[in-house]
């Protein structure tokens, strides 16, 4: 069966090395996934105010996350953290209370950064707030990948062949997670 999985950049750099791996992993994709962005730049910074009124971007975002059968949360770390334009978004996506376009949405996280232990610690810290959004979370493979100059093209290539048949594992890995998790 085939399935649509909406991904989300956490940066919001157009030239972000997490961008160029989320095009790796569009590139890499099995036939029976599909892999869509779901676009965090124009959100503001979500405050409760928002609930009354809630703003077309508010809507679209949790439109598109509602459309999708998963979401791949592509994210760099920042300060040993998640961004917080990734942490906005997820804020705006669950919210007003009692609308939580997450809930119950197979999801799995991955990241680059060149640093020896990539995003690992970005990474645990979302999966915990994914698990709150009781969001099922794709627990192995972990992903943390090191980034090297030149590792992803522009249009997805991967230069390095151990990575890419890493990813490809990673990708097959949570295609089996959502077919888990939505029966």
């Amino acid at each position: 069966m085939a399935y649509q999985v909406g991904f989300i950049v956490g940066s919001l750099s157009r030239n972000s090395i997490n961008r160029r791996l989320a095009r790796a992993l569009q590139r890499l994709a099995p036939e029976d996934l599909e892999l869509v962005e779901i676009p965090i730049r124009e959100l503001p910074l979500y405050n409760h105010d928002y609930d009354s009124d809630f703003p077309a971007v508010g809507s679209t975002l949790k439109s598109q996350i509602e459309s999708v059968d998963a979401v791949l949360f592509v994210t760099p770390e920042y300060n040993r953290s998640v961004p917080g334009s990734l942490k906005n978004a997820i804020d705006w996506a669950t919210r007003p209370w009692g609308s939580n376009s997450l809930d119950a949405k197979p999801v799995a996280v991955i990241g680059a950064s060149p640093g020896a232990i990539s995003t690992a610690v970005a990474q645990q810290h979302l999966k915990n707030i994914l698990t709150f959004t009781n969001s099922p979370v794709l627990g192995q493979p972990e992903a943390y990948i090191q980034h090297s100059e030149g590792l992803f093209g522009d249009q997805g290539e991967v230069s390095n062949q151990e990575t890419a048949t890493f990813l490809s594992t990673f990708l097959n890995a949570f295609h089996s997670h959502i077919k888990r998790n939505l029966g």
